[in-house]
């Protein structure tokens, strides 16, 4: 019989704030963490507004000392680090306890980490050649290295590797059990937190980090996702322009960020006497097989995940009382999850509130999932459901109930949270209030 899993610990960093109760009320009013982006200069961009991380100070999560240690940390590696510090705190683990280190896991859906942009780029300038080739041009390799010699450091170039935040939780938690990093897009850190379930199901850890961590807001991140068309260009009313399931949604808003979650088998936490949170009762991953942007019309894999969710926590769909919906707010994904949602759940589907709160944050692309599964455990511990916010023109196509404006007051003891990511990736989390 394989063991159960539990939460005990909670953290992230995110575009409204970096403290899990500040925020979690802030998404209960509705508020927005999305501003024109100040990261670098985009006024010349197609999409000049992100929901960036403010406010941030390493040092005030690990103390001077701690956060010199990981002083060459990358912006998004410094996010999991404080989320974690959080998680790891709440769970009680930096209590006096008796942890064997190799039964104490990292699982990160880690992104890459922003680049030294500007450097890169000046020695990209400085080799260019424009009298080679006959006139066409070409990169003189020795003025590149001299450049980059000078510019770019080795520390920067290593730090950007998406493995690095799962490096620098195990130096800062002391965890030398079992250590792994996913970048499977936008559904990274629920695969992250599906895959670290599993393996404290099979006893290979007792204790797992897991969530995500990624910042994709500089010149590469957002020239990438505006010529893929995935980004909003509603430059002139951008508190309004992450508009999940709504008619009039132009793309979503790239955000930043990281969610950190403890996982446990029960008995562990029970036998250290931790505070069960919530208990991790599904997991389904499945890929749609079919292209690497688009998502088949059919939402095959999305349907294949959830079903295989809910079959791993011999649950139905008419137990679930809230769905945290991928809901980027692009025309496929919202049109395509809605009807995903339709066919597992029948019926049942017109009666399940569903939100998206990246309508608020923005999308945390490796991070989105595990910031989503923290506001469904929230929304379990307290009964409030978040808003969709900006939801004012209803859709044809995605005709549920998507919680619009303002939260709910509801009973909710199970909740499921998709993720899908480029590639064609799909993965479902079902969470579930703890019972012992």
């Amino acid at each position: 019989m394989q063991r159960r899993v539990v939460v005990t610990g909670l953290g992230w960093i995110t575009p409204l704030g970096n403290d899990i109760e500040s925020v979690w009320q802030d998404m209960l009013r509705g508020a927005s963490g999305i501003a024109p982006t100040t990261l670098f200069d985009a006024s010349t961009f197609p999409t000049q507004f992100a929901a960036e991380v403010k406010h941030f100070e390493l040092e005030e999560f690990l103390g001077p000392a701690e956060a010199e240690r990981h002083q060459h940390a990358s912006r998004n590696t410094r996010f999991a680090l404080a989320a974690a510090k959080q998680a790891w705190e709440q769970a009680g683990l930096n209590e006096p306890v008796r942890l064997d280190p190799p039964c104490v896991g990292v699982y990160i859906g880690g992104g890459e980490g922003p680049m030294d942009f500007d450097n890169f780029v000046e020695a990209a300038v400085n080799g260019w050649d424009p009298t080679a080739d006959g006139g066409r041009g070409d990169l003189d390799t020795v003025a590149w290295a001299e450049t980059a010699y000078r510019t770019l450091t080795p520390d920067s170039e290593l730090e950007q590797e998406p493995n690095q935040a799962a490096g620098h939780l195990a130096v800062l938690l002391g965890a030398t059990g079992p250590n792994f990093n996913t970048l499977t897009a936008c559904a990274a850190s629920t695969q992250a937190i599906g895959e670290a379930t599993n393996l404290i199901r099979r006893g290979v850890a007792d204790v797992m980090v897991s969530g995500g961590t990624h910042s994709m807001i500089h010149p590469f991140g957002v020239t990438g996702f505006n010529r893929l068309t995935a980004l909003s260009t509603r430059n002139d009313t951008c508190l309004t322009a992450s508009r999940p399931f709504d008619a009039q949604r132009d793309g979503f808003v790239l955000g930043e960020g990281a969610a950190v979650i403890i996982l446990e088998s029960l008995e562990f936490a029970q036998a250290r006497g931790a505070t069960i949170l919530a208990e991790i009762a599904g997991y389904g991953s499945t890929a749609d097989a079919f292209r690497i942007t688009d998502i088949h019309k059919d939402g095959r894999g999305a349907v294949a995940a959830m079903r295989m969710a809910f079959d791993d926590a011999g649950l139905s769909p008419r137990n679930i009382d809230y769905i945290s919906a991928h809901g980027t707010g692009t025309e496929e994904n919202d049109k395509i999850e809605t009807l995903a949602i339709r066919t597992v759940f029948g019926e049942h589907a017109h009666h399940v509130p569903i939100s998206s709160i990246k309508s608020m944050v923005g999308h945390l692309i490796a991070a989105a999932g595990a910031t989503e599964l923290i506001t469904c455990i929230l929304a379990i511990r307290d009964g409030r459901i978040p808003p969709t916010r900006n939801y004012q023109t209803p859709d044809p196509n995605c005709d549920l109930d998507y919680v619009p404006n303002e939260a709910r007051t509801a009973t909710v003891r199970s909740a499921l949270s998709n993720s899908f990511g480029f590639g064609g990736q799909n993965d479902t989390l079902v969470v579930k209030a703890f019972e012992a």
